[in-house]
């Protein structure tokens, strides 16, 4: 059976049709796609994430190794694990978009999700304002909190799609010195923290969607969700938004905002933990959240604008971390 039929089938929605493809899946490994259907007489929109396997792996930079299409079936997968078993956790403060199912056919399995289109997170956004940004480290925070003490044995033990376990081939190709020296004892300490929850894991400014007055926001893409101090999403979605010098003008306020979020949401979700404690350590991993990111980028792509003076200064607060 093909897929439009599957889909049909397990909808029960013979009028069914394929509206447009929203997204190609990065490296030709498939698509995201819009469907409609009438259910009492009213349109309906669905998102369907379909995983094909390419005939031929490509990638835009070079990357098409083995390791790489094995990370990239996990993440899938794992995405596949995250929106059966723990989206309905994600309440208003930490919107998602609803599980409505999943086909058994093809591995990954193809995934069906709300339209949050049609549900009113229609805007997405290329740069954001600092009222923008505290919505979104505000979305991660409550996200953060929600999961904290929640196992998730089933995910990805490491968060992050640049965390150092799949990313040996990037290290490999590192100039030698001594962010690729440091790069093991870095990981561990993040690896290590004794306050982990659920990261996003690819939490950048694209992969959030925003109501039209940009008061409210949802997050998709959760490939690369798992295990992790909460500061590596918050140092990856404040890169995403913010220059070096904004990072430098910024930095001490947001993360106080993002803490002070954190607080909030452990109340509201009752969580019985010491969140001062959490925030010292996170606090603490935060500059190496950023060597940790800086030892990817340096390995995949050197010249990246995101290497910039601010990375480079986390970097080396980082290095004088793990020594002491």
């Amino acid at each position: 059976m093909d897929l439009i039929t599957e889909l049909r089938h397990f909808l029960n929605t013979p009028d069914l049709q394929k509206v447009e493809q929203v997204q190609a899946l990065w490296s030709g490994y498939g698509e995201i796609a819009r469907y409609a259907y009438t259910q009492d007489n009213k349109a309906k929109h669905i998102i369907v994430k379909h995983v094909q396997l390419p005939d031929e792996i490509s990638h835009p930079r070079g990357w098409n190794t083995q390791t790489s299409h094995q990370r990239k079936i996990s993440s899938y997968q794992n995405e596949e694990k995250f929106y059966a078993d723990y989206a309905h956790r994600c309440d208003q403060f930490c919107y998602v978009p609803k599980h409505l199912g999943s086909l058994n056919c093809g591995s990954p399995k193809p995934l069906i999700i709300e339209d949050l289109d049609a549900a009113g997170f229609d805007l997405r956004l290329t740069e954001a304002t600092l009222t923008e940004i505290q919505l979104g480290i505000r979305w991660l925070a409550y996200f953060h909190a929600r999961f904290i003490d929640i196992p998730a044995d089933d995910l990805w033990p490491v968060g992050t799609y640049w965390h150092l376990a799949t990313r040996q081939d990037e290290w490999h190709k590192m100039a030698e010195g001594e962010l690729k020296q440091s790069a093991h004892q870095i990981d561990s300490h993040l690896n290590n923290a004794k306050y982990q929850t659920l990261v996003h894991g690819d939490a950048k400014l694209a992969n959030f969607c925003w109501t039209r007055d940009t008061k409210n926001l949802a997050a998709v893409d959760f490939q690369y969700i798992g295990k992790g101090a909460g500061v590596k999403d918050v140092m990856y979605f404040l890169g995403s938004c913010l220059n070096s010098n904004e990072l430098f003008e910024h930095e001490s306020d947001l993360l106080d905002q993002y803490f002070g979020f954190f607080h909030q949401a452990l109340k509201h979700y009752q969580k019985m933990i010491d969140g001062q404690a959490v925030e010292r350590e996170w606090r603490s991993l935060y500059p190496l959240a950023w060597a940790d990111f800086h030892r990817f980028l340096q390995g995949w792509h050197p010249e990246h604008f995101k290497i910039n003076d601010y990375m480079q200064k986390q970097t080396i607060i980082a290095f004088e971390a793990t020594q002491k």
